[in-house]
């Protein structure tokens, strides 16, 4: 099984990320797709994972160093591709001359991303009707 994790471009790859996304955020999270697809996917940096050519995961870093939209597919989960994803995502961050990256965390995956080296700040918040929690990694 061939495994390609790769920057993506919005406009090339806009139905594979659109595929995980719809599936991840409003299939299964009942997300308003009126909400899940907005101006910042014209500018911001995309990701995909792929196996054996089909998309299974993406996110995206948006030009103020937000991390978002993380999705794995749900038979990809509990892999390792998730903290793959994040990982080379944060390292292109940081080529990219980022001190630091955010996001906001869906309280059930906050472990996930503590894993990861980010931290917990401020107080819980419901985005989309999902409970979220901000976190910050600094890079050294």
């Amino acid at each position: 099984m061939a495994l390609e994790i790769r920057t993506a471009d919005w406009h090339r790859d806009r139905e594979a990320i659109r595929r995980v996304r719809d599936t991840v955020f409003i299939g299964e999270q009942g997300v308003d797709p009126a909400i899940e697809w907005d101006e910042s996917d014209d500018t911001a940096q995309h990701f995909l994972i792929l196996r054996d050519g089909e998309a299974v995961a993406t996110g995206r870093l948006a030009t103020s160093g937000k991390i978002g939209r993380m999705a794995v597919l749900q038979g990809e989960r509990g892999s390792g591709l998730g903290l793959r994803l994040l990982e080379r995502i944060c390292s292109h961050a940081r080529e990219r001359g980022f001190a630091r990256v955010t996001l906001h965390a869906q309280r059930h995956a906050e472990g996930f991303y503590r894993q990861a080296g980010f931290v917990a700040g401020g107080e819980p918040f419901v985005e989309a009707g999902i409970a979220h929690i901000r976190m910050v990694r600094d890079f050294d």
